[in-house]
């Protein structure tokens, strides 16, 4: 893994378990998809849902984003293996999952953008 890509991972994981949850429920708009359409995007909520999971709010973490805790708890895996120096996992099951993870990302956006253009969306975005 890039040392730039790990330097990320610590320093969003840090984030998320630093900042208190109100600062990010009040911040400004930073999706640029969000900011032009006024729809999320497949990734909107995450940041906040990362913020509650640290912050043990579990409820919360999924009404934000539903796959917020799992690429959390995954992300503080990959930092783990790279603490420990371990190799990463690679071949066909790793594969398999990121395209599994990748498609529910961008099925779920895509259900919740129809839904807020629809007005049937009362979930946070």
């Amino acid at each position: 893994m890039p040392a730039w890509l790990a330097g990320g991972l610590v320093a969003a994981v840090s984030a998320a378990a630093v900042l208190p949850p109100s600062a990010v429920q009040s911040g400004p708009t930073l999706c640029p998809f969000r900011r032009l359409t006024g729809l999320p995007c497949p990734t909107c909520g995450l940041t906040r849902s990362w913020v509650a999971t640290a912050h043990g709010d579990l409820h919360t973490a999924f009404q934000e984003h539903i796959l917020g805790p799992l690429t959390l708890v995954m992300a503080v895996a990959l930092i783990g293996l790279l603490v420990v120096r371990r190799p990463l996992p690679s071949g066909r099951a790793v594969r398999l999952s990121v395209v599994v993870l990748t498609v529910v990302t961008a099925v779920w956006g895509v259900t919740r953008m129809i839904l807020v253009a629809r007005g049937d969306w009362s979930g946070p975005y």
